[in-house]
């Protein structure tokens, strides 16, 4: 199970209602945090997430919006006697401006701190989860991410009790893919089946871009900015941001099953005009409030 959690949606600046980007996605026990505004730390606390589950931030680029939280995140970590590395990823180049958040003051930090320059391709790869960047198309370096989790080999359970196969002879099927079960032979491929691992694919801040299209192709679930409606589109292309209608295309060209649009600008204190925009392009669209929760 994915559950992603939207702690800030809001792009630039925030609003009464809407708080600085940063979404968590909790997976396994743990919080894999994307962007970091202003505020993050007071998110986890309204929306009764536990901080110290943080296994890594991931940063899409370094503008203000989407990184002073790290600050005073860092520091309560600190003061809740946090003992675990914190890995902060960021794009090649920059890590200098993020090491500087760490350690601006003469704050103690009690753990260590390890800020990890990224280039596209995998970022973070276990057992579980990977993690892909890809360059966007912003005014600074800029990247998305793709969340994957893997795929795996699911039993059908009346298949595997008719065929004889049961306690440890799963794990042993699984290794040798062939047991012979009184005398019969029962191939892995006959009692079971592959299930594709869930793909989340977060694309923020950016102008309409193949590498967006391309890495949200048949995406469980696209997070992409849409900081204006198409009225504005003068200003999108200016400020290399997207219109909620450039987002709806993204998602029905990369055939994603469910589209988040997020980073709404503060001009817009009733988000309908951005929703039907989209929503006459890719049907199966919501805009996210600060607090969604989404499970897959």
């Amino acid at each position: 199970m994915i559950k992603i959690i939207f702690l800030g949606t809001a792009g630039a600046t925030p609003t009464k209602k809407r708080a600085l980007p940063s979404v968590a996605i909790e997976y396994k026990g743990k919080i894999y945090l994307f962007d970091c505004g202003e505020g993050t730390q007071r998110q986890f606390l309204k929306y009764g997430l536990n901080m110290s589950k943080i296994s890594c931030i991931f940063l899409t680029h370094v503008h203000a919006d989407h990184v002073i939280g790290i600050a005073g995140l860092i520091r309560t970590l600190s003061i809740n006697k946090r003992t675990e590395a914190l890995s902060i990823y960021v794009p090649e180049g920059e890590e200098a401006k993020v090491r500087n958040l760490a350690h601006f003051d003469d704050s103690v930090v009690n753990y260590e701190v390890v800020v990890k320059p990224i280039k596209t391709g995998t970022v973070l790869k276990n057992k579980d989860l990977e993690i892909r960047a890809f360059k966007l198309n912003h005014s600074v370096l800029t990247y998305g991410y793709v969340i994957k989790e893997g795929d795996r080999i699911r039993f059908i359970k009346e298949k595997a009790a008719a065929a004889g196969i049961k306690g440890i002879m799963f794990q042993e099927i699984l290794k040798k893919k062939r047991l012979q079960v009184n005398k019969k032979n029962v191939s892995l491929s006959s009692i079971s089946f592959l299930e594709t691992g869930k793909k989340v694919v977060y694309a923020t801040d950016t102008r309409p871009c193949k590498a967006a299209e391309k890495n949200a192709a048949n995406a469980d679930l696209l997070i992409h900015e849409a900081t204006y409606t198409e009225a504005l589109k003068a200003f999108a292309k200016d400020r290399k941001h997207s219109t909620a209608g450039e987002a709806a295309t993204i998602a029905k060209n990369a055939h994603v099953k469910r589209l988040i649009l997020f980073h709404i600008s503060a001009r817009y204190k009733d988000t309908k005009d951005l929703l039907e925009e989209a929503r006459k392009t890719f049907k199966n669209t919501e805009i996210a409030n600060d607090g969604l929760e989404i499970v897959l």
